[in-house]
């Protein structure tokens, strides 16, 4: 079979994320279904574009949002790529395929007023639960790395001799991110709690009974902490990791430093975050110019 050889490249060649590489290994054996259940099609190495377009309309009709099909079908295309790079098929059969059209995605980020409230919620309390989820939200804050990042973070990524932490970021690329003092002082008082509940365990990060956190763990106590300040849709892991870059742009951080923080790859995923920049650069603008009339 062609999947697990696909998942093993994917794996081990392009290092992709063990999200990334569940997210497609579930996608390819939903469509295997679909074209076994539908059209009697067991293998899907060379089923046509029609069977695929059945499978998009098919996730149509039952409400799965064009978002979603995008990715499924992103996920078919690195497949028959892969195929294709391997030379069992000659022509990938989405080559043609154009993806569906979404609404634009908007991120609002936390306001810098939010975050401090949050902070002073953790005001006076000494528990090892309180200083734990503080540091993660300080950590995710002051730092802009990912959810799965802070989760893989070992005993050794933190470094109090430079006050830096080393995050393993995606397709194993580790990168440095400087601690600020405050945080330092937060780390340092987790790390006497957690030595009382945990001295072997190499993970950063613990719960109370010295077990590795997961991602839904983590989300739980952004939802919790922020819902008591902010009345924004969505809070999440990723919604502070907006902030963190929001902020900094909006503080005149260099476009290239925030690309480096984040860990992105390319210039043009960092620029996202501009936009929500873009009405303190119009003010930061008639405030500074010359022959501004200040009417912003």
């Amino acid at each position: 079979m062609s999947i697990p050889l696909f998942i093993e490249y994917i794996s081990y060649e392009k290092n992709y994320s063990p999200n990334t590489v569940t997210a497609y290994k579930k996608d390819l054996e939903t469509f295997q279904s679909f074209c076994k259940k539908d059209f009697d099609e067991i293998s899907i190495t060379n089923v046509p574009y029609t069977i695929i377009r059945s499978w998009i309309v098919n996730l149509v009709e039952v409400d799965v949002s064009n978002r979603s099909i995008n990715r499924k079908i992103s996920s078919l295309k690195s497949y028959y790529n892969f195929l294709q790079k391997t030379k069992q098929i000659s022509q990938n059969p989405l080559r043609k395929h154009q993806s569906l059209k979404t609404p634009k995605k908007i991120n609002v980020p936390f306001s810098k007023k939010e975050v401090n409230e949050v902070i002073q919620l953790f005001d006076n309390k000494e528990d090892f639960e309180s200083i734990r989820n503080r540091l993660i939200i300080e950590i995710l804050y002051t730092t802009g790395m990912r959810r799965a990042e802070l989760i893989g973070l070992k005993n050794a990524s933190v470094d109090l001799s430079q006050n830096i932490v080393k995050v393993l970021g995606k397709r194993n690329k580790e990168r440095q991110i400087p601690l600020l003092n405050s945080v330092v002082e937060t780390i340092k008082h987790y790390q006497l709690k957690k030595e009382k509940i945990n001295l072997k365990d190499d993970n950063f990060f613990i719960t109370k009974k010295g077990e590795k956190l997961y991602p839904t763990f983590v989300y739980r106590i952004i939802n919790e902490y922020f819902s008591k300040v902010s009345v924004k849709a969505k809070k999440s892991p990723h919604v502070i990791r907006h902030s963190f870059a929001t902020h900094l742009l909006n503080e005149g951080a260099d476009l290239n430093s925030v690309k480096e923080l984040l860990g992105h790859s390319s210039l043009a995923s960092t620029q996202v975050y501009t936009h929500n920049n873009l009405k303190e650069l119009k003010k930061t603008y008639n405030n500074a110019h010359p022959r501004s009339n200040k009417n912003y």
